[in-house]
């Protein structure tokens, strides 16, 4: 007789159970883990601290006033476009330069005076225009032709530059609008290359961003500080812009006209807390009064007064200092590290200028190392935008194996 073996019931479940632990334990211990995440942490400013300056704006002119970087601090009166007469010289220096860009100490190429060049000088002093004397085979270097059109502001030398570099004024204008357009200069329209004609406009605003543009080029800057520059045929020049030295201005450009007022656009170099600064101001549109029968000089002192009302209340500020927390990290297994800025920031502004900062993580693993940079902190004051790195406050071990298998 054989005997028949029997495997007990209970062993059955017991295999599923076991089964079913071993699937559940594969499948958590396999499941993606959450990606650690960054917020940014409340800002340590909001705006640089202290009271916003009294500005002292030129009555019924246009102006505005910042510093390269930071930006425009305010803009007065109308944003309507108005002549701007040698103001516009600044672009057409602008465009030269962008088109045969000068290296420090060079002089350029030679650009020959024609008979049509002296016939046009000729007309232009008929007509009461700014003109620097020039001769027919008179070789003006590139660098010579800016300075004679920037300092002693000639009218002529800027219809010269404009041949010499388009072919003619029509393409030349055609640029100047071009490059408007392209700068986003919305309200500014070019006629001319000199400003003569009173249908060359812009704003206050418009030409001080285009300021700041032609200020990045180290000869343009040096040529506007010049009080006076020799040449080859007018001999010794003089520069128009009788601000120069005074309050630490040190350029830009002068304009005037029965159309245009007196225009002013102004740098000036200011110390704070140790550091040196640009002031850049532009006031366009001061008219003749019988206190101050002098355009120019009207608004040379309207200028100032905007300079020097401004100018005291320049801050510098520490944003943030080493270790200031600017964001968090969030872990789904432990408390996130907190994210610190590697290093300090300080800035220049005037009180009451927006400060916002923006957080930007970095790709992050499954585990951090104490110090390790984790995100990227944008601080924004006005225009300035700066970067920090923010590294981990602690280090973040991998999730536990009990942690994984209870999770849900």
């Amino acid at each position: 007789m054989h005997r028949k073996w029997y495997r007990p019931r209970a062993v059955v479940p017991v295999i599923a159970v076991v089964a079913a632990v071993v699937v559940y334990a594969a499948v958590q211990l396999l499941r993606p883990v959450p990606a650690m995440t960054i917020t940014a942490s409340p800002a340590p400013l909001r705006a640089l601290p202290g009271v916003p300056p009294t500005v002292v704006w030129p009555g019924q002119a246009q102006a505005a006033v910042g510093i390269p970087g930071v930006g425009m601090l305010a803009a007065h009166g109308s944003n309507q476009p108005t002549a701007i007469a040698s103001v516009t010289k600044i672009m057409t220096a602008y465009i030269v330069l962008h088109d045969h860009p000068l290296p420090t100490g060079g002089s350029g190429p030679a650009i020959t005076v024609s008979a049509a060049d002296v016939a046009a000088y000729a007309l232009d002093k008929s007509q009461g225009q700014s003109v620097v004397k020039v001769a027919a085979g008179e070789e003006l270097s590139e660098l010579e032709a800016l300075e004679a059109m920037l300092i002693p502001s000639g009218n002529n030398i800027a219809a010269i530059l404009a041949n010499w570099d388009a072919g003619s004024q029509t393409a030349f204008v055609a640029k100047m609008n071009a490059e408007a357009r392209a700068l986003d200069l919305r309200q500014t329209s070019y006629a001319d290359a000199s400003g003569f004609d009173p249908a060359t406009v812009s704003t206050a605003s418009d030409q001080f961003r285009l300021t700041l543009l032609a200020l990045q080029i180290p000869v343009f800057g040096q040529i506007v500080a010049m009080p006076q520059v020799a040449l080859p045929t007018a001999g010794l020049a003089y520069n128009v812009n009788n601000a120069l030295g005074h309050d630490g201005i040190v350029g830009v450009k002068t304009g005037s006209s029965p159309q245009a007022g007196g225009c002013l656009v102004f740098s000036a170099l200011k110390t704070v807390a140790g550091a040196q600064v640009t002031i850049v101001g532009v006031v366009l549109g001061v008219q003749a009064t019988a206190a101050q029968p002098s355009e120019l000089a009207g608004v040379i002192s309207a200028s100032e007064n905007l300079l020097n009302s401004v100018s005291a209340d320049l801050e510098r500020v520490q944003v943030a200092l080493p270790g200031t927390v600017l964001g968090q990290v969030h872990s789904a297994w432990t408390t996130g590290p907190a994210a610190v800025a590697a290093s300090g920031l300080t800035v220049t502004g005037w009180p009451g200028t927006p400060v916002t900062v923006t957080v930007t993580p970095r790709s992050l693993g499954g585990t951090i190392r104490q110090g390790e940079p984790v995100a990227r902190a944008t601080v924004t004051v006005g225009r300035d935008v700066s970067h920090i790195m923010l590294d981990a406050s602690r280090a973040v071990q991998p999730p536990s194996v009990h942690w994984l298998l209870t999770r849900f």
